[in-house]
């Protein structure tokens, strides 16, 4: 009897979803995310013109041109670093209002909105915000317009709640206007607000609602 040839191996079946990514890969992230967050404390607390990418790389234990594997120039740390903070924030202002429900009712909303905004710009790790705040006129056309987009989808999540606050006579002014007004006032706390103040952003939060709708 003749013999039975091998059947072939059958090869196993191929991941679904994203492939996993390789140690550099991860490494490399990883030292992308440090060289935007010491990016942003450092233009923060020293200003863009006073930063020098010697002093990122320095801050975040890499070698003096490293960021320039990373990017392509100090402007584009600095763009990088206001789109990383404009995604951030909207992840997670987005999240806040989900986890309040879609039945809050809208005094509620504002509230959440506003102790969001301010842990954004005042609690850990709020470096990213403030940097787009002071530094906004560094960047050029292009990347301004890019930033304005993100900025745009962040603050679009507050009209809805301004409108029905306006339809209940509890914010006086022209919703498209207040949000002009309350952006301005609360991205100002930047320039006054001690984290060792008398002023937690509760309290903080609830002063603010005060002076927008007259109701903490």
């Amino acid at each position: 009897m003749p013999p039975v040839a091998a059947l072939p191996a059958i090869p196993p079946p191929a991941r679904r979803g994203r492939p996993r990514k390789m140690e550099s890969e991860r490494d490399e992230g990883n030292r992308r995310q440090a060289l935007m967050a010491e990016a942003a404390r450092l233009f923060r607390a020293k200003g863009f013109d006073g930063t020098s990418t010697r002093d990122i790389a320095a801050a975040a234990g890499m070698q003096s041109g490293s960021p320039f594997y990373f990017f392509q120039s100090k402007q584009a740390l600095l763009h990088a670093v206001m789109q990383e903070g404009m995604a951030r924030a909207e992840a997670s202002q987005a999240a806040a209002l989900k986890a309040l429900g879609a039945r809050a009712p809208a005094q509620e909303r504002l509230r959440t909105l506003a102790r969001h905004h301010f842990e954004v710009l005042l609690g850990p790790g709020s470096d990213f915000i403030p940097v787009m705040l002071f530094e906004w006129r560094s960047l050029d056309a292009a990347q301004q317009q890019e930033v304005r987009a993100l900025k745009d989808a962040y603050e679009a999540a507050w009209m809805p709640v301004l409108r029905a606050l306006h339809r209940a006579g509890r914010l006086k002014a022209r919703p498209e206007v207040a949000r002009l007004f309350i952006f301005g006032a609360l991205n100002w706390s930047v320039q006054w607000f001690s984290d060792r103040g008398q002023l937690s952003l509760d309290e903080l939060t609830a002063q603010a609602l005060l002076l927008f709708t007259g109701q903490a």
